[in-house]
């Protein structure tokens, strides 16, 4: 395990990690560490976009639709 120290940080930012923590019945320290080990967790960028593109080349000869369509067309009805 490794330490880390976070220097500067807003008040503002504090005082919304704080309150966070208190509505999960967390620390600060451990809502921090959530927040942190889920963020650090997820996959860079590129490896979602190379994965979007694996699955697209799956269905070559099908038009792909905009996910932004889709949603607005699913809000719409």
């Amino acid at each position: 395990m490794a330490n880390l120290t976070i220097r500067n940080l807003d008040a503002k930012v504090v005082e919304n990690l704080k309150s966070r923590a208190r509505a999960n019945r967390r620390s600060l320290e451990g809502e921090v560490r959530l927040l942190l080990e889920r963020y650090g967790r997820r996959p860079p960028p590129e490896e979602l976009i190379r994965q979007a593109e694996e699955i697209a080349a799956m269905t070559p000869r099908l038009p792909q639709t905009d996910s932004a369509t889709l949603v607005r067309e699913s809000r719409d009805r």
